[in-house]
């Protein structure tokens, strides 16, 4: 397999990850946590936002969960935000629908992680491929991103 921009990312930084593969064509968060065999909640989907003003924010949450949207705007300071139209997701982030991972986005975004990241060591998250997923210390993830945590489901 080919090294995804994540994995060459956490390379050089000599961040330990572990990389898996599933069938590109499950596109949903709870079938993919099953087929690397691990429960829903410790499979994290990132969600890319905006405000009215063209601000972006970072969110990432469980495969399971839903984004509180007047919460985490409440976070952001913001009256309200909304979740980015499918396609500007890759000019802006250079990453596609299904393949959107926290790590290597095309501009460093601020970046808030679900309050459940407390209660697992390790996380997976997109590779920045779909059908690729990484497993990473949640510690080096919240690093790495300059990332916050808040609670940010229904």
């Amino acid at each position: 397999m080919t090294k995804t921009n994540v994995m060459k990312i956490l390379e050089q930084k000599k961040i330990k990850y572990e990389f898996f593969e599933y069938d590109s064509n499950i596109t949903d968060g709870v079938e993919v946590a099953k087929t690397l065999g691990e429960k829903p909640v410790q499979v994290f989907k990132t969600l890319v936002t905006t405000d009215s003003q063209n601000h972006y924010f970072v969110f990432v949450i469980p495969v399971c969960n839903t984004l509180d949207l007047k919460g985490v705007a409440k976070i952001v300071n913001k009256k309200s935000i909304d979740m980015i139209k499918q396609k500007e997701l890759f000019p802006l982030t250079g990453y596609i629908h299904g393949g959107c991972s926290p790590i290597g986005m095309k501009k460093k975004f601020m970046t808030y992680f679900d309050e459940s990241i407390n209660n697992f060591e390790e996380i997976y998250v997109s590779a920045g491929k779909v059908g690729v997923q990484i497993k990473i210390n949640t510690k080096d993830l919240i690093s790495l991103t300059d990332g916050y945590i808040g609670s940010l489901v229904l």
